[in-house]
């Protein structure tokens, strides 16, 4: 069974897109999480309560599972099954910028799965800079990645790269080359440079964590790429 992480504006639309139409029935999503709109304290309790009472029985059919959620919560049904863990990173400045400017464009306050957070950001007003330096959203891969073991990390996307790996990604485990798709990407590019240079400074060392965990993604790349020849 592949588990596949859905950090958030890292592409994660576009590459359920090739999951949904390679597994068809056996794709099941899991996006009833959503780990940011929780406190820390709740979201770990739900994510090990999960992992816990989770039966291998119930995943007979499934072939891959993809959404917001944290991967610790399927990380013992590997004692009992095969499950190969993926997920994609992007640069996280880039990350960032993408996720205010998308947070704001895709507002909608009578839907039902609006988080509390994402009501908070546009309702209160929120400066680019707020975002960027809010607690809630600092080091999110981090916060997804809470508990979880990075070598069981089968692999690690760039989204920077997304085709390329996207290619690398079905040949290994899909066994076919998949073409990438693009969804949900935005209107206009929206990066760091709109961060004045020392705020962006302030903001690279606020998410210190997350930037070494894509440091280690682009050199975990690499050793992928060179190993190809």
């Amino acid at each position: 069974m592949l588990v596949s992480i859905h950090m958030p504006k890292t592409a994660g639309l576009s590459f359920r897109a090739a999951l949904e139409t390679h597994y068809g029935a056996g794709f099941a999503p899991d996006y009833a999480d959503y780990p940011l709109a929780s406190p820390l304290p709740e979201r770990h309790a739900a994510a090990l309560e999960f992992s816990l009472a989770a039966e291998p029985a119930a995943y007979r059919d499934v072939g891959c599972i993809h959404g917001h959620f944290l991967p610790i919560k399927y990380l013992l049904l590997a004692d009992y099954m095969e499950c190969r863990f993926v997920t994609w990173l992007r640069e996280p400045l880039q990350r960032l910028v993408s996720h205010y400017y998308y947070w704001q464009r895709s507002y909608d306050p009578a839907a039902d799965d609006t988080s509390s957070l994402h009501r908070r950001v546009v309702e209160e007003a929120w400066t680019l800079e707020q975002f960027c330096l809010a607690p809630e959203l600092r080091n999110v891969y981090s916060q997804f990645l809470w508990a979880f073991p990075l070598r069981a990390l089968d692999f690690v996307g760039i989204t920077e790269y997304f085709a390329e790996d996207l290619r690398d990604f079905s040949t290994q485990f899909l066994g076919i080359n998949v073409e990438a798709q693009v969804v949900n990407a935005a209107e206009l590019p929206a990066g760091p440079e709109q961060l004045a240079p020392a705020l962006r400074q302030r903001v690279r060392e606020f998410h210190a964590q997350d930037l070494a965990l894509y440091q280690w993604a682009l050199q975990k790349r690499e050793a992928r790429r060179l190993a190809q020849g």
